[in-house]
């Protein structure tokens, strides 16, 4: 049963957001500002974000070496111009708007390993070079010169730096975006899913936990910010879930030879080190088919190829006992740029942002807000 002032209150808003992930709340906050009186509720399935918001590495990058040759294959030179520069104005953007110390931003650089078949890379370096000084007015690649001293395995056969990437805590971004949608007077509800949306009316069917009650929310406008999880309430998007597994180990005994935000095998694989452990995660492109899921589970084939990784080629001769292990879901599509469109007169959403929801989801809500700004 519902009270009239559960009903008077609580049931009807200018705006709704499904989604309380880095996207969802960047929408909720961006309307917010433009609209100061408007009643905004974020409605989350679980007490943290589903999606891959809270359960990243925590890399503040834009691409690496190969990964942009990779996206070279397929892509005109200004697309890949255009995804870098989304990318790292939204790194800027929410450094200046929260501040490293609110997201523990650490500027240790961006690094890649490459191996005997990876190595041709390094031919190619200047040109992506060139391709991105339209943006950095500096070279932003360049090889490392005393790469014997990481202590990497001899498959290793170069190291690339770049000099514009960094690392933050994922959770501490988005507990600066909780705090300033608490500040706005944004409403944050958790544990209850929405299980329909009706794009021409705004009303919005939810479930508590236990499936027991259904709730019916009214708004002006929804915002669907549930990227690999779309399907559910717009069945027609082109949305294609891409989970991704993260390994942590326990401390590893001596000090680690490196630090900063390492790639390779063109991006699916990263690195970094967290409070003196390893954080390895990725290798999704070994099982495509596979990692084409929504369920939170660990994929031994690519477990095993990380375990293997870190033993024989990132720390070798390091013991390492793996502590914590965790997938997040991330959505990509056909295109690498995130999809932001009205879907009917009073819906819209952001979604398949391609694992990169760090650095553009403060400018992806953005955009979604004033779409949805938009009489």
């Amino acid at each position: 049963m519902i009270s009239y002032w559960e009903q008077k209150n609580f049931l009807n808003h200018d705006l709704i957001v499904v989604g309380s992930g880095f996207t969802g709340l960047s929408t909720a906050i961006h309307f917010k500002k433009k609209n100061p009186k408007a009643k905004v509720l974020v409605l989350e399935k679980e007490i943290f974000p589903t999606g891959a918001s809270t359960k990243n590495a925590g890399f503040a990058c834009f691409g690496s070496l190969t990964e942009l040759l990779d996206d070279l294959q397929t892509l005109s030179e200004e697309e890949v111009l255009g995804l870098v520069k989304k990318r790292y104005r939204g790194l800027e953007e929410i450094r200046k708007v929260f501040g490293d110390k609110s997201l523990e931003y650490k500027g240790n650089h961006g690094f890649e390993i490459l191996d005997e078949k990876s190595e041709e890379a390094l031919k190619d370096l200047d040109r992506v070079n060139r391709l991105l000084r339209n943006v950095f007015n500096k070279d932003v690649f360049s090889p490392v010169k005393r790469m014997k001293k990481l202590g990497f395995s001899s498959s290793v056969k170069a190291v690339v730096e770049n000099k514009f990437e960094g690392e933050l805590d994922p959770g501490k971004y988005l507990g600066a975006l909780w705090r300033m949608a608490s500040e706005m007077g944004v409403k944050i509800l958790t544990g209850i899913s929405v299980i329909e949306v009706q794009k021409d009316t705004g009303l919005v069917l939810a479930e508590n936990l236990d499936k027991t009650r259904i709730y019916e929310f009214q708004a002006d406008k929804v915002g669907i910010c549930t990227n690999a999880f779309t399907k559910k309430l717009w069945p027609e998007s082109e949305i294609n879930p891409g989970r991704g597994l993260i390994l942590l180990s326990q401390p590893i005994e001596g000090k680690i030879p490196w630090k900063g935000a390492y790639h390779l095998d063109r991006g699916y694989v990263y690195f970094r080190q967290i409070d003196g452990r390893l954080l390895l995660g990725g290798a999704r492109n070994l099982d495509f088919e596979g990692e084409t899921s929504t369920e939170f589970k660990v994929n031994p084939k690519i477990k095993n190829h990380l375990d293997a990784l870190a033993k024989t080629v990132i720390l070798p001769g390091k013991s390492i006992t793996w502590e914590m292990e965790w997938t997040g879901i991330m959505a990509f599509g056909s295109k690498k740029t995130p999809l932001i469109q009205k879907v009917g007169n009073r819906l819209g959403a952001a979604v398949r942002l391609g694992g990169m929801g760090v650095a553009i989801g403060w400018q992806v809500g953005k955009e979604l807000s004033e779409l949805l700004s938009v009489r």
